[in-house]
């Protein structure tokens, strides 16, 4: 086995994050009086995931996001609100979501069984991922949870993943795996760390950024085949 340790994204690879922001929007914009829920939905998705990126990109801050978004959310349909408090409103609704993909407690069973030491290293709100990791059931699978309001730095910067390995007991860059489905942040992260990565792309979607993944899947089993080769 070449690989010592496997550092799991969350979202989208093993948490669905689609699903648990659909009901925690539901019940925060419920709990607000709207109306067409629908409508508010359609325009938060794709905005918060713009802001996302342009935190990736140093281009906001994490405060501004997470204090921010509702507040433009509703001012786009013309109505004042306090984007912080809606903003802990609907962390207490996100945290209690522990949604997860079919097939990934199988997944991380059996990864265990084959020895890997495995970890999470996640970009996004301590209280959120926290909460929703002991809901999923998938914390008592990993070592150590790395979150970045944590480590103070985020997905893709080198330094996220430097921290995480003064963590790591044996760590070095030839014995870890980094395993998600973004390449801005899990792939193009391993890529500025130094690290091997695998690309989860169950949606087979076409690589146009310039981070260079070393394997990709598109499922867990492939996932399970691709390491029992390494």
């Amino acid at each position: 086995m070449t690989y010592e340790f496997l550092l799991f994204d969350l979202d989208h690879t093993l948490l669905d994050f689609d699903a648990a922001e659909d009901v925690a929007l539901t019940q925060l914009l419920k709990e607000e009086g709207v109306a067409d829920i629908q409508a508010y939905k359609d325009y938060y998705v794709p905005m918060n995931k713009a802001l996302w990126k342009d935190l990736e990109q140093k281009k906001i801050t994490k405060s501004d996001l997470v204090n921010t978004r509702f507040s433009k959310l509703f001012e786009h349909f013309g109505i004042e609100k306090d984007g912080t408090y809606l903003a802990n409103r609907y962390q207490f609704y996100l945290a209690q979501q522990g949604q997860v993909f079919s097939g990934a407690i199988e997944l991380l069973d059996n990864l265990i069984e084959r020895g890997y030491e495995l970890y999470a290293a996640t970009n996004g709100i301590t209280a959120i991922q926290t909460g929703r990791l002991a809901q999923s059931g998938l914390a008592p699978y990993f070592n150590q949870v790395f979150i970045s309001e944590q480590l103070q730095t985020q997905k893709p910067d080198a330094l996220f993943y430097e921290k995480i390995g003064q963590e790591i007991p044996g760590f070095s860059k030839e014995k870890v795996l980094m395993i998600g489905d973004s390449l801005t942040a899990d792939i193009q992260g391993g890529n500025n760390a130094g690290i091997d990565t695998i690309w989860y792309n169950p949606h087979h979607l076409e690589n146009k950024t310039q981070a260079h993944p070393t394997y990709e899947v598109d499922s867990y089993q492939a996932l399970l085949d691709c390491l029992e080769l390494l």
